[in-house]
Order: structure tokens, then C-alpha cells, then sequence
């Protein structure tokens, strides 16, 4: 996300154009909350003219003159006035929170389901801690700026004219010499705010990394504890924090310095006026009421007028979380459909790749002209060493990326001229690393298809060898699995995962090393249901291990990218020098995995001996 307008100050044309914008996009939601709360606002202000402007009368009319048919009169303005500005200033503080709220939860709609119409690849290079904490910091920007700016307009405005318009008045010399003020407030303002961009910039990023690295601390502390990285993760999170402190700092000393300011001049405009009232009084013997109610007014006009100074500054930092909310929200995904792509249609699930090239970003290709066919209804298992492009094949397919050349068809249907969802929702998809959500352990089995009964749910988890320690649980099918299965062990969460995969009933399976993260038992019991549900489907295969490859009905060998086999199991096997001969007989006797050994061509090059 650009930063490149992190030095420059706010000005009022950025402000307004963020204002349009918020009013465009929410204006006429909330026209009549914004009309009640600005009346009452008004009413606000409009009864602390009014205290001002009475004192007056309170003054020569009850004390110096001694008007005793006023006193009810009087008194009973005073009640009403502080009976309405109260019920005024409750109004406007319970609809300015009602508005907020709800526009900080339709803006935090508006990111999540922005953040699902992105691709894949905006996540890889966006580290998901990091971006949590961006959004709940900044979202809260986009209320600010509106809140701030109704009640700087609606109370604060309003109230500093009407209290200036009692100060003029009741004494226009003395106006002159209370206003003489505002001008060195506006410059000390401007110098101020100046500064404060770039630090309140700064100091979201920081908080954001730093909240980014306590959560991934947190969610990684098996591997903390495993490593012993306890203290290098504190130094590390220590020295966030002190840098999110020192910038806390700094845009506390930027900001506050308009207080001392704004008093040192205050105290010299108040001085002048109680000395030349006082002179008047003293000499010309002209009645107090006038300059009681005047300095009345002053007083009051004071906290307004200090709010409004101040205005800026919060706007400055509301307008970065601001901006940065939209940022996020002006992100053009990268990978969407084509104009009038339609719904897949997928009969037989025939899955051709056609001459495939992919590159991620400007890194080197990761497929170098991929071509082959995974029959319908048929198994085909895709192996190679390490960074070979396996997944990466798995991923294509799904349209996580496009090809930057070639093409892949289902049943005769380029899938880039699909739309994504329909392409999805022929697939199932069983990851190499589980992931469960928040929720019960029916819930996030019944992801792989919402509308699924309770009945087959569980026979998706039966199907799946799940079931036994389902029955185990506190709760039974309604126990909850904590932060990504923290509660499940590896295997109870991959199984949990071949069951939503075996819910969804898609005619094209997609099996990510599927059995990686089970022990030989389990992997028995969930092979032997992964056969049953793999029967009549399309099902691509990433393994490592033979007790998958050797049943598959094609076999698929990559190495850097490119197809250097393809064959039966009884095939490969046979072949003099092939890497899938080599793949296999380098498995030991325990079964364990070996990855795909490198061409005998290549390992020469790099100096290696057979």
C-alpha cells in the first residue's frame, strides 16, 4: 500500500474529498439520524449563547436593581435553558454513537468482503496478523471523521458564533481585544499539523506489526516453546512496543502542544479584558452586567473555541485510518472473471493441461510447458521433488492464479473463461496443512456443503474415519475446536478435513498430500475411504507416499517445473534411469517418505555421483 503521501499535511480539499465519498456512500442511510442530531447540537448551542446573554439581566436586574417580578422569570429561563441543552447533549451523543457504530460495522463488511474478493496472491505477499490489526485499528477512522466533523460544525461552530455574537454585542471593544488571539492560534495550528501526518502514519504501521507479531507469536507456540525462541520473540515484541511507544509520544507532545498555546494566549486575552473593564468600571462607572455576561460568554467560548483548534489534529489522525480503510477497499482483485464468463458445466470432470507456464510475480517460472490429461473418473498422481510445481499445479486448477501461458480445460471448458465460483463448486479440495474455523466439529465439516442434513454430515465424517474420536469429544459433534483445531491432534484435523471434502460430492477431487499428517493406522483407515469416495470422480493426487501412487491410474512426475515422465505405476517402474524408479526404490524399509530424486542429467551437471 503506497505511502507516498505519508509527509504531506491534510488540507481542506482532502478532507472534503473523503468527506464526499463517506456522505456518497452512507449519506442517505443516515440523513435523519444526522438531522436529529444536528438540531440538537444546534439546541446545544444555541442554550450556551443564551446562559451567556442572560447574566445581564441576572446582574442588573436582579442584583443591581433589584427587580424582584423578574426573579421567577429568570430563574425559570435559567431551568429550561440547562433542561434543554442537557436533553440536547444526551440526544446528539446517543445518535452520533448509533450512527458510528454502525457505520464501523458496515465498513468492517464492506473490508472482509472485499478481502474474499481478492486473490490468493494479495495474501502471499500481506501477512495476515498485520492486516487484522490494520483494519481494526483504521476502521474506527471513517466514524471519527464524520463524528468530529458534525459535532466541530453543528456544536462547536455554532456555539462560538452565537457566544461571539453575545461578546459583540454586549461590548465590541472588548470582542476586538478577546479576538486578537485567533490569528497566532490558526498559524501555531498549521505549523502543528504539519508534523502530524507522517507520525500518526507511522505509528498505525508500528502497531500493526505489533500486534501482527503478538498474534502469530501466540498462534505459532508450539514451535516457541519447541525452539526455545521465548526470548528472542520478547526482545523482538520489546522493541515493537518501544517504537510504537516513542511514536505514541511524539504525537502526543505534537498534539498537546496546542494546549499550553492556546492557554498562554487565552490568559492574555482575558487579562486585557478584565483590565479595561475593570478601568471602565473604575472610572467611567459603567454598569457590570454588560461585562459580566460578556466574560461569561468568553469563558464559555473558550472550551469551543479550544475544540475547534484542536479539530485539525484529530481529523489529521482519523484521516489516515481513514485512508488507509480505503486503500484496502480500492484494491482491483487482481483475478476476477471475464465479462459474460458463464457457470461451468462439468459432465464427465475430463481435466486437460495444455502447454501450462506460471510465474509467480516476477520470480522465475515455476512451470515450464506442462501438458497432460487426468482422465475422467479416473486417478491421476502428480510427484516430484521439492519446488518441482506440484501445488502449484493444484492451485491453477483452482484458479488461485491464472497461467501466465497455456491453458487448463475441464471437459473442453478453458476455466478462465468461467466464473470462479462455479469452477470451485465442482471441486473438493483436501489441503497438505488442515484448516479448521471457528465453531463445532459439525459445523466446520458442513462447510464443504451448507446445505447438508445433520445425517450426512456425520456420514461424511463415517466415510472418513472420523467418527470414533468425534464420540470422544466433551460435546460430541457440537465440541467446539478452538483456534484452527488447537484441540485436535494433526490427524483428527486432516480427517475432519477429508470429511468436508467428502461432503461437498464434487465430480473433481483434489487430494494435497492428504494422508501427510496421519500416522500409518489412520492413513490405512483414511485410504481405504478416500478409495471409496475417490470411485467415479476425477481425482488429482500430490504424494509422497506409494500407498497412493502405486493404485493411481496415471502418474505424472515433475522435476523444475517441467513433465519429465508420465506413465503407469508397473510403467515408471521399469523404465532404465527414470526418477520414478528412483523414487521408489529409494524408499526404505520402514515406508517412510522420499522425495523424487533429481534426473540422473541434472545431477551430473551439478557434479553429483550416482
Amino acid at each position: 500500500m503506497a505511502a507516498d503521501g505519508s509527509s504531506r499535511r491534510v488540507d481542506t480539499g482532502e478532507v472534503v474529498s473523503v468527506l464526499r465519498r463517506m456522505l456518497a456512500e452512507n449519506g442517505r442511510d443516515y440523513l435523519g439520524y444526522y438531522a436529529l442530531a444536528v438540531l440538537c447540537l444546534v439546541a446545544f448551542a444555541v442554550t450556551t449563547a443564551f446562559t451567556a446573554y442572560i447574566m445581564r439581566d441576572i446582574v442588573d436586574q436582579l442584583f443591581a436593581e433589584r427587580r424582584k417580578d423578574l426573579i421567577l422569570l429568570i430563574c425559570g429561563a435559567v431551568v429550561v435553558a440547562f433542561g434543554v441543552r442537557g436533553l440536547a447533549s444526551y440526544g446528539q451523543a446517543v445518535l452520533l454513537a448509533k450512527i458510528g457504530n454502525n457505520l464501523v460495522a458496515r465498513y468492517q463488511r464492506r473490508i472482509f468482503d472485499q478481502l474474499m474478493r481478492l486473490g490468493v496472491g494479495f495474501y502471499t505477499s500481506t501477512r495476515s496478523g498485520q492486516l487484522a490489526a490494520r483494519i481494526n485499528e483504521n476502521v474506527t477512522g471513517i466514524r471519527d471523521i464524520l463524528s468530529m466533523t458534525l459535532t466541530a460544525i453543528a456544536r462547536d461552530a455554532v456555539s462560538l458564533i452565537a457566544l461571539v455574537g453575545v461578546m459583540v454585542y454586549q461590548d465590541p471593544v472588548l470582542s476586538v481585544i478577546a479576538l486578537v488571539i485567533g490569528p497566532p492560534i490558526l498559524v501555531s495550528v498549521n505549523y502543528l499539523m504539519r508534523r502530524l501526518r507522517r507520525a500518526t502514519r507511522e505509528a498505525v504501521e508500528v502497531n500493526s506489526r505489533l500486534i501482527g507479531a503478538m498474534q502469530e507469536a501466540t498462534q505459532g507456540i508450539t514451535i516457541v516453546k519447541a525452539f526455545t525462541m521465548e526470548q528472542l520473540l520478547s526482545d523482538k515484541i520489546s522493541s515493537l512496543i518501544d517504537s510504537a511507544e516513542a511514536r505514541a509520544n511524539r504525537i502526543a507532545r505534537i498534539s498537546e502542544r496546542m494546549t499550553p498555546i492556546t492557554e498562554f494566549l487565552a490568559g492574555f486575552a482575558v487579562a486585557g479584558v478584565i483590565g479595561y473593564a475593570g478601568y471602565r468600571a473604575a472610572v467611567a462607572q459603567v454598569p457590570p452586567g454588560a461585562v459580566i455576561s460578556f466574560i461569561t460568554a468568553l469563558l464559555l467560548a473558550y472550551e469551543p473555541a479550544k475544540r475547534l483548534a484542536r479539530v485539525q489534529a484529530n481529523l489529521e489522525r482519523a484521516l489516515v485510518n481513514a485512508r488507509m480503510i480505503y486503500e484496502i477497499l480500492d484494491i482491483e482483485p487482481q483475478q476476477g472473471d471475464r465479462p459474460g464468463a458463464g457457470e461451468i458445466s462439468v459432465d464427465k470432470g475430463d481435466v486437460v493441461f495444455r502447454d501450462v507456464e506460471f510465474a509467480y510475480a516476477e520470480g522465475p517460472p515455476v512451470l515450464r510447458g506442462v501438458s497432460f490429461r487426468a482422465e475422467a473418473g479416473k486417478t491421476t498422481a502428480i510427484v516430484g521433488s521439492s519446488g518441482a510445481g506440484k501445488s502449484t499445479l493444484i492451485a491453477l486448477l483452482q484458479r488461485f492464479y491464472d497461467p501466465t501461458g497455456g491453458a487448463i480445460e475441464i471437459d473442453g471448458q478453458n476455466i478462465g473463461a468461467v466464473t470462479k465460483r462455479s469452477l470451485r463448486g465442482a471441486i473438493a479440495y483436501v489441503s497438505q496443512q488442515p484448516y479448521l474455523f471457528e465453531g463445532s466439529i459439525r459445523d466446520n465439516i458442513r462447510y464443504g456443503r451448507p446445505d447438508a442434513t445433520d445425517v450426512e454430515v456425520e456420514e461424511a465424517a463415517r466415510l472418513a474415519q472420523a467418527t470414533d474420536f468425534i464420540a470422544l469429544q466433551p460435546q460430541g459433534w457440537d465440541t467446539l475446536v478452538g483456534e484452527n483445531g488447537v484441540t485436535l491432534s494433526g490427524g483428527q484435523r486432516q480427517r475432519l478435513s477429508i470429511a468436508r471434502a467428502i461432503l461437498r460430492d464434487a465430480p473433481i477431487l483434489l487430494l494435497d498430500e492428504a494422508t501427510s499428517a496421519l500416522d500409518n493406522e489412520s492413513e490405512a483407515k483414511v485410504q481405504q475411504a478416500l478409495d471409496t469416495v475417490m470411485k467415479g470422480r476425477t481425482t488429482l493426487v500430490i504424494a509422497h507416499r506409494l500407498s497412493t501412487v502405486v493404485n493411481a491410474d496415471h502418474i505424472v512426475v515433475l522435476e523444475q517445473g517441467r513433465l519429465i515422465e508420465e506413465g503407469t505405476h508397473r510403467s515408471l517402474l521399469v523404465k532404465p534411469g527414470g526418477a520414478y524408479a528412483r523414487f521408489h526404490f529409494m524408499q526404505d524399509r520402514t515406508g517412510e517418505v522420499v522425495e523424487v530424486a533429481a534426473p540422473k542429467s541434472s545431477r551430473r551437471k551439478s557434479g553429483g555421483t550416482r
